[in-house]
């Protein structure tokens, strides 16, 4: 007994890994018309996440007047967890491009604009199975940089200072 009791927590230690990469899909961008990718590095209690995204942004979501609001985001993001094993608990900040297009309902032309984004997300990583996991998180964007008003047809466009966003993502790492 005291020999399976001595192999079992040994295999526990080294269930801990120190560091691993892994990757992510989010649901909410393929809900939207896009697609949403990320590769992750992790060391100890962080994780280095590469993203980038697609996205349409609803119609119910603009201005009135506004359509077809599509986003390429390119981001960077420190993600600390509180546990280890990159489980449980984290939150991260990072910076985020955001590289759209817009149009009014008219659609007569396409206009272009780019922010510059500070982003502060957190979630919780729950296993459920090895090292696949289901992640639940939320995050406000901040623009820091980038346009603010957008002409499009004659109308204004105005970007949002704060945009609140949540989501689940599917994940492995190894």
């Amino acid at each position: 007994m005291l020999l399976f009791s001595f192999s079992y927590g040994q295999a526990d230690n080294q269930s801990t890994k120190n560091t691993t990469v892994g990757f992510e899909l989010d649901a909410v961008p393929y809900i939207f018309k896009g697609y949403y990718g990320s590769v992750w590095v992790g060391h100890n209690h962080l994780r280095y996440r590469a993203v980038i995204t697609k996205i349409e942004t609803p119609d119910f979501v603009l201005e009135d007047g506004f359509t077809n609001n599509e986003m390429k985001v390119y981001a960077a993001i420190v993600d600390y967890f509180f546990k280890p094993d990159f489980e449980g608990w984290w939150i991260g900040p990072g910076l985020e491009y955001w590289d759209a297009t817009i149009q009014t309902d008219a659609k007569l032309e396409t206009a272009e604009y780019n922010n510059i984004i500070f982003t502060l997300g957190g979630g919780y990583v729950w296993k459920f199975y090895k090292n696949f996991y289901l992640n639940p998180w939320v995050a406000g964007h901040l623009r820091i940089g980038g346009d603010k008003d957008v002409m499009v047809d004659q109308s204004t466009f105005e970007t949002k200072l704060i945009i609140p966003e949540i989501s689940v993502k599917l994940g492995w790492h190894f």
